[in-house]
């Protein structure tokens, strides 16, 4: 179902990789990213850690967002407001995220994740367009 971790083609994407995010259908102001849950994900209680629903909530945001950017732009999370609905204690989970308003400097993005077949967290962000940084060439 998935065919790569990196929701910017040709770019590396070392947190998702750590966690374990996968991408799969890009589309125009969307994405999908899934997560097997694994037991270093786990909070002391036995729960899969709230930051990693959030943060593949995060990155799916900038994934779909991404889709919509020409090469010259990139983008930046200002905020994100994340409403935890269920546990997590196993199985696989599904990011779906779409863009909802996308101006010349600031988007508004929503996501949903799910466990299986059950929501567990709505999450609407807020994120900053910027103009790519150029890297300037040793001397």
């Amino acid at each position: 179902m998935t065919d790569k971790s990196s929701p910017a083609p040709g770019r590396a994407n070392p947190f998702g990789e750590l966690i374990g995010l996968t991408f799969s259908r890009p589309e125009q102001g969307r994405s999908l990213c899934v997560l097997e849950v694994r037991e270093e994900l786990m909070n002391p209680n036995g729960i899969l850690h709230g930051g990693v629903v959030y943060s593949m909530a995060d990155t799916g945001m900038g994934a779909a967002l991404h889709t919509l950017l020409p090469p010259d732009e990139m983008c930046a999370t200002i905020e994100i407001k994340i409403v935890y609905l269920r546990t997590v204690t196993s199985g696989t989970l599904r990011c779906e995220t779409r863009v909802i308003q996308k101006g010349s400097r600031i988007a508004v993005v929503e996501s949903e994740v799910m466990n299986d077949d059950r929501l567990v967290a709505k999450a609407l962000g807020t994120f900053s367009i910027l103009k790519r940084i150029r890297e300037s060439s040793a001397e």
